[in-house]
């Protein structure tokens, strides 16, 4: 089920928020548990299995890691838990790709038809991960109770797309997250800001990007393809973080706190201020579990070069089983190399607006190795932003069809408008408060329009 289709918001979350408000308080977490598995099912109800199993799994085993003494027995317990995590996720995403790559290898077509992949598999399975790892190094205790770690694992904010709260951060809300009229409102306004994010201005953004990139990339003039790269980078921000916004914002209205996912990564003004601010629980997860095992940048430089291409590949390679987000993860993590130890000094020299200017056109680039079907086809793409024919009627026409939503999602991803909108919620003016809720209204009405006429469009990170 998807946030932004009709029935959720106007047939779902009110019938979900009346079963949870009539229960009683030791009925509450059940009832949490038993909504955020109907969510889970509505698709696919087959895939609800492996999520309850997933959830006895890691309780039993994180409580068998808890009860042993350290040693070698404890340890292999939290081995065959992480290989039999990563061996259902690795099954469903990268099985395919390895035997169709070792094919290709050999000359041989080894193409295998697989079962569609669980949605928000790659998400719930670095939450149990996070939290073996955690009872294992004795940061926390294991739940305690099935019950708990239910709630942990399934609750459907967080569910499908994060962001990723590991249990520390969980576990202290499961038994205290009374539900108020102030943090409903704020829960509300804040998934309504990311409904608007998804709905207005991710899906007209993917109007112009898909237009275009049915087209040959090889074909396409200067303008037309950097209008499909520049759509396709706003795009994937306003959908991404449209979903935070709306998991954040649920959160709220039941009583949770989640961590911030975006935070304003296109007003970075270096890569490696862009990727701390671009799905913060992400970059924190392989930060925590395995860029700091590693020895992170305390080990030397020659270490370090290493534990920064280890993280990168497997950040490639966790969105997705193909070479192009290989590459991807390898483009980036030898930007963040470049930046570390060869340019920096020369990069602070910079005024702020170039590097600020350099960060976006870095950016840009490599998500066109994100949305790309191959590395030929990104190469191709490439080509045609920084050569041939600078314009034609085709790039004119997109142009013109798209400046203005361009400049809106160029002025909205940057953090004014919230600066903005934060003050005037503050302030104590009753006018000001009747505008503000007048504008919501009017934001709900296009919201509704715009799911009217799209039926369904599902969020860009589902497929990862």
């Amino acid at each position: 089920m998807s946030f932004s289709n009709l029935f959720f918001p106007f047939v779902f979350l009110p019938c979900a928020l009346l079963l949870y408000g009539l229960m009683p308080q030791k009925l509450k977490n059940p009832m949490l548990v038993l909504i955020s598995l109907c969510f889970y099912a509505w698709s696919r109800p087959v895939y609800v299995l492996l999520l309850i199993l997933s959830i006895f799994f890691n309780y039993f085993t994180a409580r068998e890691i808890e009860q042993l003494r350290p040693g070698r027995r404890r340890k292999q317990v939290l081995i065959s838990g992480v290989v039999l995590d990563l061996a259902l996720l690795a099954f469903f995403k990268y099985w395919g790709f390895l035997i169709s790559s070792l094919g290709s290898l050999f000359g041989a077509d080894w193409s295998v038809s697989l079962p569609p992949s669980p949605v928000g598999i790659s998400f719930f399975s670095f939450s149990v991960l996070s939290y073996l790892f955690d009872v294992y190094r004795g940061r926390v205790r294991s739940a305690g109770s099935l019950l708990d770690c239910a709630v942990y694992v399934s609750f459907f904010p967080k569910l499908i797309s994060g962001p990723i709260v590991s249990w520390k951060e969980f576990e202290p809300q499961i038994r205290n997250h009374p539900m108020c009229s102030e943090l409903a409102f704020a829960g509300g306004r804040r998934f309504l800001t990311g409904l608007a994010k998804k709905v207005l201005l991710a899906n007209t953004l993917g109007m112009s990007f898909y237009a275009i990139s049915a087209r040959n990339p090889g074909e396409l003039s200067m303008l037309a393809a950097w209008i499909a790269a520049l759509s396709y980078s706003l795009m994937l921000y306003f959908d991404f973080s449209g979903y935070s916004d709306m998991a954040i914002g649920l959160g709220q209205i039941f009583g949770f706190k989640m961590p911030e996912n975006f935070l304003y990564p296109y007003a970075s003004g270096s890569m490696t201020d862009f990727w701390r601010t671009w799905h913060v629980s992400l970059g924190a997860w392989f930060r925590d579990y395995v860029y700091i095992p590693l020895g992170g940048s305390r080990a030397g430089k020659s270490k370090t070069v290493r534990n920064l291409a280890v993280v990168w590949m497997l950040t490639g390679l966790w969105h997705g089983a193909n070479w192009t987000f290989i590459f991807w993860g390898i483009y980036h993590g030898s930007l963040l190399l470049l930046e570390k130890f060869t340019l920096k000094s020369f990069a602070e020299k910079l005024p702020n607006w170039l590097r600020h200017l350099l960060t976006v056109l870095l950016a840009v680039i490599g998500w066109v190795f994100f949305f790309s079907p191959s590395l030929g086809s990104a190469l191709a793409f490439l080509g045609s932003m920084f050569s041939g024919p600078i314009s034609d009627n085709f790039g004119r026409y997109c142009l013109k069809e798209s400046w203005s939503v361009l400049l809106v999602c160029g002025v909205g991803c940057l953090p004014y408008p919230r600066t903005i909108a934060r003050n005037l919620f503050r302030s104590r003016n009753s006018l000001v408060k009747a505008v503000s809720l007048a504008f919501f209204g009017v934001l709900l009405y296009f919201c509704t329009a715009g799911m009217l006429r799209d039926t369904y469009t599902s969020f860009l990170y589902f497929q990862f």
